[in-house]
């Protein structure tokens, strides 16, 4: 399974917005130079994140966006299936023989364990260059 740049980016997102958790709305232009990524790229990540309800929107001078829940209540999980979509590591798993079946749905399973049990509040707290807090069995 490959997450591409909407997963990785929107995930930039959601851990800009939940360091700033409770302070307010963030605008994208600063999470976008923060992160050095294109503004307008984020844009177009955040309006499926603000239509499934992940975050919402404040408009104005001071406006920005905001989780529209604590950091820990939002899985990396969550995230990562608004922006690509079901975790399977494999198409048509149905249609494979049940060794190979039974080892994609391991891999499944495992992969969306990970994502399912790392909060925005996780990623958010994590410094960088902090390997230590996570220990991921895959």
């Amino acid at each position: 399974m490959k997450i591409s740049t909407k997963g990785r980016y929107g995930l930039t997102i959601m851990i800009a917005l939940g360091k700033q958790y409770g302070a307010g709305p963030v605008p994208l232009r600063k999470i976008a130079a923060d992160n050095e990524l294109s503004e307008a790229y984020l844009e177009q990540l955040v309006a499926p994140l603000r239509n499934s309800g992940l975050v919402k929107s404040v408009r104005g001078a001071y406006g920005g966006y905001m989780l529209t829940r604590h950091p820990k209540e939002i899985s990396a999980g969550d995230v990562i299936r608004v922006l690509e979509g079901p975790i399977q590591p494999v198409e048509g798993i149905e249609d494979e023989k049940q060794p190979q079946r039974e080892l994609w749905g391991r891999i499944r399973d495992a992969v969306k364990n990970v994502l399912d049990t790392t909060t925005i509040e996780d990623l958010a707290t994590t410094e960088e260059g902090d390997t230590e807090h996570y220990m991921f069995y895959i």
